[in-house]
């Protein structure tokens, strides 16, 4: 997604306390930047922030690191999430269980480790990347799967949701190619009886327009 650039991000984000400005640090110790050691879920892609602001509001009980590369968005993002905290009657000393990280994806594994034991991993409409010698940037792209499976549980959960039918056909090809189990998938999530699902600004752009979303959870087959 382009965005306009933010002035104020950059500033605004130097003085979050839930954005974390050297993730290099807490390689293969992630547990240790949260107030609380809990589950560890991890969201790439992160964009404006409204599903980690809202998925960290539900949850308490589970630490969720929101990544994109762009600073502009994670300043949108931090903005966001405050003010869905201030809807919930809490306040910015109450966001304990989020943290905003800026980094490339393509090298996600020089910050997360094995020892970091992500729990659940969330792909929210991401770019298609419709092009052909494109593809190789997805976020669900054979490799990256494979990369994810450093620092993913055995059991964990990837979570994939997408408004564009060719990415999620060949995303099933990916995860198949990668050793990826499906274990539900639904081409109209709204309509599927699905009752943790949170709406995405997007989400509900695309649902407003007819577009159905697509959705699906993977786990690593058994060796």
């Amino acid at each position: 997604m382009r965005i306009r650039k933010k002035k104020w991000a950059e500033p605004e984000l130097a003085v979050c306390d839930f954005f974390v400005k050297n993730p290099e640090d807490y390689a293969g110790r992630w547990k240790t930047a949260f107030k609380r050691e809990q589950p560890l879920y991890l969201e790439i892609g992160c964009g404006k922030g409204g599903f980690a602001g809202q998925f960290a509001l539900k949850n308490p009980d589970v630490n969720i690191i929101a990544l994109d590369i762009k600073l502009d968005m994670l300043g949108v993002g931090r903005r966001t999430i405050v003010r869905l905290f201030e809807e919930s009657g809490k306040s910015q000393d109450d966001i304990s269980n989020i943290l905003l990280v800026k980094y490339n994806v393509e090298q996600l594994d020089n910050i997360i480790k094995p020892e970091d034991c992500i729990e659940r991993l969330f792909i929210n409409f991401c770019n298609p990347w419709p092009r052909e010698r494109h593809k190789k940037r997805r976020l669900t792209y054979y490799k990256k799967l494979e990369m994810y499976k450093s620092f993913l549980k055995k059991d964990a959960e990837i979570r994939f949701k997408t408004d564009d039918d060719g990415l999620f056909d060949e995303s099933l090809e990916y995860f198949e190619q990668s050793g990826y189990e499906i274990r539900y998938l639904t081409r109209d999530l709204h309509a599927s009886g699905v009752e943790d699902n949170i709406v995405t600004e997007h989400e509900k752009m695309f649902s407003d327009e007819g577009i159905k979303i697509k959705y699906l959870i993977a786990v690593q087959k058994p060796e």
